[in-house]
């Protein structure tokens, strides 16, 4: 092997990671944008999702739906990820990606906050040149539910098209 194709493959495995990477941050923006269309857009076709029983098995486009739908009974939430680590094997991949998921609710006149620590365990593959999701397993392993006190009103981020972000990521 030269040191071009050497060069090559580096720069095709680099692009294929930020491929990857960026559909499970795109992912996180969609649930928490209530953005179906874009949440859909990172499965493949018959792509499944697990996220344990009592959550959500089944196909994996209607996870987003199901997860946008329970989000809309919050006040607010935000997903994070980090600790991605990605595989690659020619047009399939495999990756982790540890998440923090962070919600707001109103129980009475209490404000709570449930925060879970868990891990998308994904299964991935090129199809047609584009990079989607055949396979995710979300594990949450560990969580909680505690009463919080809010410094304030925050009004300008929105769960839907009209934030902000829509103006500049279009």
């Amino acid at each position: 092997m030269t040191a071009e194709t050497r060069d090559v493959e580096w720069l095709r495995q680099l692009a294929d990671r930020q491929q990857i990477g960026e559909l499970i941050y795109r992912y996180c923006r969609a649930v928490d944008r209530l953005d179906i269309e874009l949440g859909h857009s990172i499965w493949n076709d018959g792509g499944i999702a697990d996220y344990g029983a009592g959550v959500y098995q089944g196909e994996g486009r209607g996870v987003i739906d199901h997860i946008c739908a329970q989000h809309r009974h919050t006040l607010h939430h935000s997903h994070q990820v980090s600790n991605l680590v990605i595989e690659l094997d020619g047009d399939r991949a495999g990756s982790e990606a540890y998440v923090t998921a962070n919600l707001r609710v109103r129980r009475g006149d209490k404000l709570m906050q449930m925060t879970v620590w868990g891990r998308y365990i994904d299964q991935w593959s090129r199809c047609n040149g584009r990079w989607g999701l055949d396979k995710r397993v979300s594990i949450r392993d560990f969580d909680e539910l505690r009463e919080v006190i809010a410094m304030g009103e925050h009004d300008v981020g929105r769960r839907d098209r009209l934030d902000p972000s829509y103006e500049v990521l279009k």
